[in-house]
């Protein structure tokens, strides 16, 4: 077994082949993939009547496109040299992609909380992705490119800080690590601190229950059924509702056997498709209502469609045959606390879904209404987050003895986001342009 201070020098050992410094390159390669046909790619298995919504997403903002181009920035990546550090990714670790959740003992927690991209990998992959949502996110605000740059670096630093930190502790300790609702109110200074209190509240009130009356209505048999609203919410056929019955076991059995207990006292009402997201629009995606002890005891679970990783094609492929496993076992590796419902199966031509409840206390920030310093406070929580999330799965030790006492790597990480946001605006331009010559169709961002 390596000692702590082998595990170091090993990190260390790696700058060697890949400097801290070298990280802030970005020049595009000479085959680089173009970025549309990489999307169109991705689209081939989703329903074709979504795209344009998909599309319409996307062009709404060039921080709109980032978000669904983590295919295109996975390509981007992949050409670059790494570290071989490997830690289990969130895959898409953009701003957006951090938020507050209930635990299963109902404290509000703030993790990484999308792992549809989840697979193994060198952990600066994840950096370099919130790093470059951060800046775009800045320049999009209104910022200039010095507070743009600052807000990156914060993320990056903040990263490396907590990394190091988390290499001085136990192992149950770096386990048991969380960040908790008060330390986002304690993140943030002044009269900023009463907007996120607010927005906690809110994502309190964000419950089963509180989806029972948005998205329900009372039938004349006095249930309940989910409300239509096309194309973003459209109740199954009877078919439908019977195949996904048939695949309830299958879910089932996925789940912890006390887990099956309480999930047996629920019955199915109905069931919806669902659009979500930007970068999953098209994907097949579900929403049902069960019924507990009564009509006013609801619980929602979303199913959604688990695709290979965009990450696989540059990686070693999953250690998981089945796609929902794997979304779930990186979900669970990577937070601190995890949803009791969250499980996988095998749907109709044998996809492969994964289950989870819709809303329990989910709450994500609203990052276009950021002011700079804000966002700055926002950027460095999500980099704290994002190294714990890393530090469960990869050898944080290493990776602290790689990332140094010094900010080299930060300031790399920084200058290769400004470099990429202007990536990231070409490739946009290239989506409008697209659509505005009828050469990609686009629905109205809704």
């Amino acid at each position: 077994m390596t000692t702590p201070s082998e595990r170091a020098a090993r990190g260390k050992a790696v700058r060697k082949r890949v400097p801290r410094a070298a990280h802030g390159r970005w020049i595009p390669a000479s085959l680089r993939p173009d970025p549309l046909s990489v999307l169109e790619r991705e689209a081939v298995d989703r329903l074709p009547d979504l795209l344009p919504l998909r599309y319409g997403r996307m062009a709404v903002s060039p921080f709109a496109f980032l978000r669904g181009a983590a295919s295109v920035m996975a390509a981007d990546l992949s050409a670059q040299r790494h570290t071989g550090l490997t830690v289990q990714l969130c895959g898409d670790a953009h701003l957006l992609n951090f938020g507050v959740f209930a635990s299963p003992e109902r404290a509000l927690l703030f993790d990484v909380n999308d792992f549809d991209e989840t697979l193994p990998g060198p952990f600066e992959w994840d950096v370099k992705r919130l790093a470059a949502s951060v800046a775009v996110a800045a320049l999009q605000n209104g910022g200039t490119k010095a507070k743009a740059h600052r807000a990156a670096l914060v993320s990056a630093t903040a990263y490396r800080e907590a990394m190091r930190s988390l290499a001085e502790l136990g192992e149950l300790a770096v386990w048991y690590e969380k960040v908790e609702a008060q330390d986002l109110i304690d993140a943030v200074r002044g009269s900023r601190r009463a907007r996120v209190a607010a927005g906690l509240a809110h994502a309190r009130r964000r419950t089963s229950l509180q989806a029972l009356r948005k998205l329900t209505e009372e039938t004349p048999e006095g249930g309940r059924r989910i409300v239509e609203d096309p194309p973003l919410l459209v109740r199954v056929g009877e078919l439908d509702r019977t195949t996904l019955g048939k695949i309830f076991s299958d879910y089932r059995s996925s789940l912890a056997e006390e887990r099956r207990l309480l999930l047996d006292r629920y019955r199915y009402v109905d069931a919806a498709r669902k659009v979500v997201g930007v970068g999953s629009v098209g994907t097949r995606c579900f929403v049902l209502l069960l019924e507990g002890r009564d009509v006013g005891d609801p619980l929602m679970l979303q199913i959604k469609e688990a695709g290979k990783s965009v990450l696989e094609e540059y990686l070693q492929p999953s250690a998981y045959q089945h796609q929902g496993h794997r979304v779930v076992a990186g979900q669970r590796l990577m937070q601190a606390a995890g949803d009791i419902f969250l499980g996988w199966m095998t749907g109709p031509e044998r996809r492969h879904f994964y289950w989870r409840q819709l809303r329990d206390m989910k709450g994500s920030a609203e990052v276009e209404t950021m002011s700079a310093s804000m966002l700055r406070d926002y950027a460095a929580l999500c980099g704290r987050t994002l190294a714990r999330a890393h530090a469960r799965s990869g050898d944080r030790i290493a990776i602290a003895g790689y990332l140094g006492t010094s900010d080299v790597f930060d300031r790399a990480v920084a200058e290769f986001a400004m470099r990429y946001t202007a990536q990231n605006a070409d490739d946009y331009a290239a989506l409008t342009a697209a659509i505005a010559a009828g050469v990609i169709a686009a629905a109205p961002g809704v």
